[in-house]
């Protein structure tokens, strides 16, 4: 699909304008890229990509309608070869382990982009992964934590919008003492002292969203 040797195509997947925009601007910039196609939420950037069958795509995590994670892995799933960048402003380590999982080669945070895009694009397109040492940290701070299940998730985020545990009992047809039993469990493998505590290491960490 590259009509120009050498020439690295690039789509950018992003529901803001502005940083649309700025990453247009940096990377049309540059001799050896060029921006080919543009995105606003998951749904789009399936579309796009089979498309345009760009080089190397730059993924939001945070979209309305499909996010970028799932885009991840239904692009992957078709197109094995994706080079995918995520470029997001979330730095927990759930979500940087969500995307990587999904196929993301690299992940930078949007506060980076005008120091560490253009290298990460280079990198990425030849073939490495691009992973930001304090991302890396992040992760590896957390690598031997105990996974909340799937069900604990979804007590967390019916926590974090102020449940009681009847009412999260009633939401999730289960019983209030399986109720006090997650709440347990969640605080355990957090190492959270109580409910708001827990609610805000899962924010900050990406394992939820409000």
């Amino acid at each position: 699909m590259n009509s120009q040797p050498g020439l690295i195509r690039i789509l950018t997947v992003d529901d803001h304008p502005l940083l649309r925009s700025g990453i247009a601007t940096l990377v049309n910039a540059e001799a050896d890229m060029k921006l080919v196609a543009e995105a606003t939420n998951g749904q789009e950037a399936i579309e796009r990509y089979r498309s345009h069958r760009p080089d190397v795509t730059l993924m939001d995590l945070q979209m309305p309608e499909m996010d970028g994670a799932d885009a991840i892995r239904e692009i992957k799933s078709e197109f094995h070869d994706a080079r995918i960048i995520v470029l997001t402003t979330y730095r927990g380590d759930a979500q940087i382990l969500r995307a990587l999982k999904a196929g993301a080669r690299g992940y930078l945070l949007k506060g980076h982009v005008h120091r560490e895009l253009l290298e990460a694009i280079r990198a990425v397109h030849a073939g490495q992964k691009r992973i930001p040492a304090d991302i890396a940290a992040e992760l590896a701070q957390h690598a031997t934590d105990d996974a909340l299940s799937p069900r604990e998730i979804d007590v967390l985020r019916l926590i974090a919008v102020g449940n009681s545990n009847k009412l999260i009992a009633n939401h999730l047809s289960i019983g209030e003492a399986t109720v006090k039993s997650h709440v347990a469990n969640i605080l355990s493998k957090l190492g959270a002292n109580d409910r708001a505590h827990a609610v805000a290491m899962g924010l900050k960490r990406g394992m939820i969203q409000l």
